[in-house]
């Protein structure tokens, strides 16, 4: 990006991104987990979007709170990949690199694209920093950064200088390098200000001078960039890149987090169900953002609980279904295991119940703030006893509001429990997402039997709780409906009157019911997401490795070779026609942030070859991994496919990380 940037337009011109051969840039801001890296990543992706980019992005903190200022395993991380194309998913190596210590620059310097272009805060890269970051020189002056482009300049002093005005200390007014630096790269990118303006200002609404103190340091950062001849090592001189919007159609669009897609999804769903909405939750990275979101939409029906533990929350749900409204809970990995038993209720008491489970790394605490789809076995399989139950998955931040509003159908056209899969990097990234007609979906209004559903042995009208439509589901009633009083818990039901019935033959009866009604719920048939329905090879995904899948097949196929790509996103029960069409080809891959469970049901379903290619570091596929891997069908080398993906240093953390 440097070097294009660095191209030689007349003086004061701003070169585009097309004159410099480029359709996206990739940025990635890292800094101090104190440092604000996650708001200047925040906010330069709302003027991104507000300047019609297409954009992912990808935030990366460490798990503690506040890791010990300066270390390596304290650096906080944000990148964004924008530009004039449709972006899949937040680039595998950054463009430019803003390192606001020594720590963030070890850590994240590896990834960097030779050539590419490295903004550093001199005023960090004190003796006691540099030590903290095990360097043994300062590698701003010792050459070790030769190969790339370098802009180093004291951004705490320049800070301390714009907010000298409003009195503030020294420590005060270093909370703001961050909107200086942002300010910079507002500049560099031919960003408007006024957007963060205003944030800043409804941000600070309580403390004017604070909001005031921010927008001075980032007006200075902007002023420097306008005012300065930033020239690298090199003697480049750099200028502003402009990027051009993306195509796109019209329409109403928002930047949106997975989380936050997720949020409203499920209040769509319930408003398509013409019901209440009852969450029931429990902090937990990185699920505690959706109950966040809910507890401000209580205009929309939506009663928020924050339990206090996992079990009671999911519980308070299940209370909340049999009630008559729309129970729903969330967790990630951990607190998923502590809700299994009263999963378990929901499926045997047969109540409408949506599940989010924003996966991490696992097992039991495991790595709260990486992602990985560890999950798949858990969701699938992990209950006590034969306990079925729809398994959805989403592919995206926007993906994941018609997924919820799937998971929403499912459960209250079916009265079942249904779990909907997302994941950390799911949850925690963003991109643009065009708002949707609400007169595009469907409704399922939610129907509930207000009198008897059956005649006994003389004729006269009586009630059996567990007599079932076509598709399997029983009744939904109201407590204190009149006439229809009922049974209601976790031990076996006979099989119409729902009393406690113990008989082998009613427990067998039971169960293939339960197991039928999931597996006939209607799913649509499986598409071929980019390439022929037959060839070569499928790759094979579900979940968050969509992005990445998809930009690797798509090279591929510009290569020549023949290869589809397939993204699953019912889970469970799968599409009926994915069998068919899986053998369609030679050779199916599965990549995977697991061990290869989505391998393993799909050869237990379909009897398909399908090979892993599995990732547990913690971070998502890069784009580049996933073509080595398909490559790897078409070089003629037998018994080289599939596997590991070797952990790199390109992705955080990195902590030994460095120049190579």
């Amino acid at each position: 990006m440097a070097n294009a940037a660095a191209a030689t337009p007349q003086d004061g011109a701003t070169q585009t991104a097309t004159d410099a051969g480029l359709d996206s840039v990739v940025v990635r801001f890292a800094g101090d987990s104190g440092d604000g890296m996650q708001l200047t990543g925040g906010q330069f992706t709302l003027s991104t979007a507000l300047a019609g980019n297409d954009l992912a992005t990808f935030p990366d903190f460490p798990a503690e709170i506040r890791a010990p200022q300066g270390t390596l395993f304290g650096v906080s991380a944000f990148q964004i990949n924008f530009g004039s194309r449709a972006i899949h998913t937040a680039g595998d190596a950054p463009d430019v690199l803003v390192a606001m210590n020594p720590a963030a620059l070890k850590t994240n310097l590896a990834a960097l694209k030779p050539g590419g272009l490295v903004i550093a805060d001199t005023g960090a890269f004190t003796k006691r920093n540099l030590d903290k970051a095990k360097y043994d020189s300062n590698p701003l002056e010792d050459g070790s950064l030769a190969k790339f482009d370098l802009l180093a300049f004291d951004i705490s002093e320049k800070t301390i200088e714009a907010v000298k005005p409003f009195g503030l200390g020294n420590k005060d007014a270093l909370r703001s390098k961050n909107m200086w630096t942002l300010g910079l790269a507002l500049w560099m990118f031919d960003r408007p200000r006024e957007p963060i303006h205003d944030w800043l200002k409804a941000k600070f609404a309580k403390a004017p001078d604070i909001a005031d103190a921010n927008i001075a340091a980032l007006d200075a950062g902007h002023a420097y960039g306008e005012t300065a001849e930033l020239s690298g090592p090199q003697g480049n001189v750099f200028r502003q890149l402009h990027v051009d919007p993306v195509e796109s159609e019209p329409g109403l669009y928002r930047t949106v987090t997975g989380a936050e897609a997720v949020s409203l999804g499920l209040v769509a769903g319930a408003q398509l169900a013409e019901l209440p909405m009852f969450f029931g939750g429990y902090p937990i990275t990185p699920a505690s953002a959706i109950l966040h979101h809910l507890a401000r939409l209580k205009e929309f029906g939506v009663t928020t609980f924050q339990a206090e533990d996992e079990i009671a929350a999911i519980c308070a749900a299940i209370g909340a279904s049999y009630a008559g409204q729309l129970g729903v809970t969330s967790s990630s990995g951990p607190g998923i295991a502590l809700k299994t038993e009263a999963i378990g209720l929901g499926i045997m008491t047969e109540l409408p119940l949506v599940i989010v489970n924003s996966q991490r790394g696992g097992p039991s605490t495991g790595l709260p703030t990486k992602t990985e789809q560890s999950d798949l076995y858990q969701a699938v399989y992990g209950r006590n006893g034969d306990a079925p139950m729809p398994v959805i998955a989403a592919r995206s931040p926007s993906d994941a509001f018609e997924v919820a509003i799937e998971a929403c159908r499912i459960a209250v056209e079916y009265m079942t429990p249904v779990m909907l899969l997302t994941d950390g990097y799911i949850a925690n990234a963003a991109e643009p997402w065009k708002v949707p007609d609400p007169a595009d979906f469907a409704p399922f209004p939610a129907e509930f039997l207000d009198t008897p559903n059956a005649k006994d042995a003389d004729g006269g009208d009586t009630f059996l709780p567990y007599k079932r439509d076509a598709k399997g589901a029983r009744p939904w009633v109201k407590p204190g409906t009149p006439g229809l009083l009922h049974r209601i818990g976790g031990i076996e039901k006979h099989e119409t009157t729902g009393n406690i019935d113990y008989s082998p033959d009613n427990h067998q009866r039971m169960t293939d019911l339960r197991k039928s009604k999931v597996e006939n719920i209607a799913v649509p048939d499986q598409q071929v997401a980019l390439g022929d329905e037959t060839g070569t090879l499928a790759v094979v995904g579900w979940g968050s490795t969509y992005g990445p899948i998809h930009q690797a097949v798509r090279r591929s196929i510009e290569k020549g070779l023949s290869v589809s790509h397939i993204h699953v996103r019912h889970i469970w029960p799968l599409p009926a026609n994915l069998g068919e069409l899986l053998k369609g080809f030679d050779h199916v891959l599965v990549p995977e942030m697991n061990t290869g469970q989505f391998k393993t049901v799909l050869r237990d379903q379909f009897l398909v070859d399908a090979q892993p290619l599995t990732k547990t570091s913690g971070q998502p596929f890069q784009i580049a991994e996933l073509e080595a891997a398909i490559a790897k069908y078409f070089d003629g080398i037998d018994g080289n496919e599939g596997g590991q993906v070797n952990v790199n240093d390109q992705q955080l953390p990195s902590p030994e990380g460095g120049a190579k």
